[in-house]
């Protein structure tokens, strides 16, 4: 499939948000406030700011090359520029990882939408011991995770077989602007809270005794995780820009957005938290079992405001969860469909029907169903282990590796520079960052992961 007749996305501003919208997931929303509360707010948020420049940004323009050069789903493009050398299973590993978090993203998702129906049924009222329960009940139920998993993945699909501009690039135009309005008013209605200030100034004021390793090996991590980079998201998007595309503008301002998500999801909870006493280090438990609770404290006083707050929450949440699963899902779509020579609807039926398994398994490992394990952990852990911990650090490591050292450096120039339409001053910096930089990075990530530094 040549680049003339493959489908692209029809405006500048469609770029920048679906694929801004890959990016923006429930990484930012969940894990980036937990893991800035586990590693010194501020600081954290400094070390972050400068892994997303060092690493997310080159590692982001990388597969944007990739991708575009290609024009074709991961495993293709990278095939390409391959040339039929070992180089070329790095798409594959992109595909196979993408296939697996879409899996087992679904059902993280599928709590959003159980959270939502509970706000509307009125069951999000307790103390923190009841959200404790109500979280446990609910993800060790048999059937509850599954069906909420599946309708997600449905919601998804749907707007997978519209297509790239009338699909993706329409529902990205209408969620992303609408995600951070719900943000923000959030944010507002958190910093306006007695005691807020002490989270703000957490998040805003560093304090640097608090900087050691795990905070930099925290922050790469998170800043690879947030980013989206290694599961072949951003290669599949980019193989739908089109030759006019400024590659580094459009990395820089997506990781701009991707970060101020970030940041202020961090200003949406915390201040909230700090203001009933809850400490900002609560861990991956923030979202589901934390926050409810202080959101009925905080808001409690006004009647009806912790219901309204709590419902654009977990709206707010699961339109981050969609925006990313249409990208995952994305991934497999595009190869099912240009691999096997099939509909765009039927691949997308393969993917959503296979993954829709690997939920329902991996939902079904919660509860204590000891069978139901990978690597000795449950099968959504061992999932989110094996993808996380390993195929994305290796899939990146190995993607700077090509781009920097095998992929032919005019190739790389080319495409930096629209062929030579842009000025390319930053080529330079950008291939030392993926030669260099980013492998060394992504290594003491890796090795921290297993506790070898």
């Amino acid at each position: 499939m040549s680049q003339t007749n493959r489908a692209t996305f029809g405006t500048k501003l469609g770029v920048i948000l679906a694929t801004a919208g890959s990016a923006v997931g429930l990484g930012n929303v969940w894990r980036f406030p937990y893991m800035t509360g586990e590693n010194g707010g501020a600081v954290f948020i400094i070390v972050y700011i400068a892994c997303v420049l060092l690493l997310g940004i080159p590692c982001m323009i990388s597969e944007f090359i990739i991708g575009r050069h290609g024009a074709a789903n991961s495993a293709r493009a990278y095939s390409k520029m391959a040339n039929g050398s070992a180089w070329k299973m790095i798409g594959y590993i992109g595909v196979i990882t993408g296939f697996i978090i879409t899996g087992y993203y679904a059902v993280v998702s599928g709590w959003c939408l159980q959270y939502i129906f509970g706000t509307l049924a009125g069951k999000m009222s307790g103390d923190a011991a009841y959200y404790q329960t109500y979280f446990a009940d609910f993800s060790a139920s048999a059937w509850k995770p599954i069906l909420w998993a599946v309708v997600f993945l449905f919601a998804t699909h749907f707007i997978i077989t519209k297509g790239v501009e009338k699909g993706i690039e329409r529902a990205s135009k209408l969620m992303m602007p609408t995600l951070f309005v719900l943000l923000v008013i959030i944010v507002v209605a958190s910093c306006m809270l007695p005691g807020a200030s002490k989270g703000i100034s957490y998040l805003l004021k560093p304090d640097f005794s608090e900087l050691n390793k795990d905070v930099f090996l925290g922050a790469l991590g998170q800043s690879f995780y947030s980013l989206s980079i290694g599961m072949g998201c951003i290669c599949t998007y980019a193989s739908y820009f089109s030759r006019e595309t400024n590659l580094t503008k459009s990395a820089v301002q997506i990781s701009v957005i991707d970060s101020l998500i970030a940041i202020l999801a961090g200003l949406m909870i915390f201040p909230a938290a700090f203001s009933v006493g809850v400490q900002p280090d609560s861990g991956p438990s923030l979202i589901f079992i934390t926050l409810p609770n202080v959101f009925g404290e905080a808001f409690g006083s006004v009647p009806g405001l912790a219901f309204v707050v709590s419902l654009l929450f977990y709206v707010l949440l699961s339109l981050a969860a969609l925006t990313s699963l249409i990208s995952l899902h994305e991934v497999s779509t595009a190869f099912f469909h240009e691999e096997l020579k099939i509909s765009r609807s039927k691949g997308a039926w393969i993917v959503t029907i296979g993954c829709s398994v690997i939920a329902a398994f991996c939902a079904l490992s919660f509860g204590g169903r000891e069978s139901l394990s990978l690597f000795g952990k449950s099968l959504f852990d061992g999932a989110d282990f094996l993808t996380g911990q390993i195929l994305l650090p290796v899939g990146g490591l190995l993607t700077s590796l090509f781009i920097g050292w095998y992929v032919p450096k005019q190739i790389c120039r080319d495409e930096f520079t629209n062929n030579g339409t842009l000025r390319g001053s930053l080529f330079s910096v950008w291939l030392f960052c993926v030669r260099f930089v980013c492998p060394i990075s992504i290594v003491a990530i890796f090795l921290h992961q297993f506790g070898v530094i």
